[in-house]
């Protein structure tokens, strides 16, 4: 019997300007749909698991493509909601070299930002599941997104399944005022919290050490200083980071830290050249996560996740393809890029 991760959140049309174009080039776009907790579910059925994703959606075609989009994945999307007005839409530039990536939204008024917590039967949703995970992006998007977050997170605690939340601060939808007084009240229904040190800045209120992730340097006292002061405060069971070095918008470090209260483990280091950085953090996530249900070490689940992470960034999309094999196959030192025949 495969475990069964629930994940909730929203998900969104992508529109992405082909070849490196910037928006004021492009007249065509690349279409894809994506989100963090549905791109968790994705590649948690990739490797196996019964990822199953909860959201909202409108009773159109354009909400249908989204849930097709999934389903060919192998997501459950079974318990989604229909109704509201529309789907987000997200607008990506794709940078190069010194030109960052950007990202343009238009997703107020979102299906998901007019949502119920009645709309949704959570003792049907989490029978027989082993995991719970979202993100702080659903609660960013309207008070009754984050009234439904924390009741999944509740129902979720009170049948014992492990919950995690990525915590994704996103300045474009929310205060950093309003995202601390609504994600420290989440945060103590969370077993396992995921973020990097802006996100513990922003959405928690802890102070960063010395590190400045755009000289490509890292100081990792200052990141397990505010692991343990996360630990302290909320009781996690694990904390986690993925550590980015941003040499370029093409050229990155990748590695990971994880702590679970009494040691810290920090991951081999990937230098990546990147295709496609969207998604990279849910990959990681998702990498984490199918380690940790699946009975791995902490030592072992972190470098599943980064492996993994690395991956993603070679791929278009917000999806992560890459297959189980794969991402051990990289664990295990082969990252070559040989052809394989």
């Amino acid at each position: 019997m495969s475990k069964k991760v629930v994940t909730l959140g929203e998900i969104m049309l992508r529109l992405s300007t082909p070849d490196f174009k910037r928006f004021v080039q492009a007249d065509t776009f690349d279409v894809t749909y994506g989100g963090g907790e549905a791109n968790v579910s994705a590649a948690l059925c990739n490797y196996g698991l019964n990822g199953t994703f909860v959201t909202k959606v409108p009773n159109n075609p354009i909400g249908q493509s989204a849930i097709n989009h999934l389903r060919r994945y192998g997501v459950d999307t079974q318990f989604v909601a229909r109704g509201g007005e529309r789907l987000g839409i997200y607008f990506l530039e794709t940078g190069a070299s010194m030109r960052a990536s950007q990202v343009v939204y238009d997703r107020a008024g979102a299906s998901i930002a007019d949502v119920d917590a009645s709309e949704f039967d959570w003792d049907k949703i989490f029978e027989g599941a082993d995991w719970f995970h979202t993100t702080g992006i659903t609660p960013a998007l309207s008070d009754k997104a984050a009234a439904l977050t924390e009741a999944a997170l509740k129902a979720a605690k009170a049948k014992g399944i492990t919950t995690s939340i990525d915590l994704n601060y996103r300045k474009k939808l929310w205060s950093k005022e309003k995202a601390q007084k609504v994600m420290t009240h989440l945060c103590q229904w969370v077993d396992v919290c995921i973020g990097n040190e802006e996100d513990a800045e922003t959405t928690l209120g802890f102070k960063p050490g010395e590190t400045d992730v755009t000289k490509g340097e890292l100081h990792l006292d200052g990141f397990q200083d505010i692991m343990k002061q996360m630990v302290a405060k909320f009781g996690f069971k694990y904390v986690a980071s993925s550590l980015r070095e941003s040499y370029s918008a093409s050229d990155n470090g990748w590695s990971a830290l994880v702590y679970n209260g009494q040691e810290f483990y920090h991951t081999k280091k990937y230098n990546v050249r990147i295709v496609d950085r969207v998604g990279s953090g849910d990959s990681f996530a998702s990498g984490l996560i199918y380690g940790l249900v699946t009975g791995m070490s902490m030592a072992d689940s972190a470098e599943f996740g980064v492996a993994a992470s690395a991956l993603k960034h070679t791929i278009p999309g917000d999806l992560n393809h890459a297959t189980l094999g794969e991402v051990k196959d990289l664990m295990k030192g082969d990252g070559s890029g040989r052809v394989q025949r």
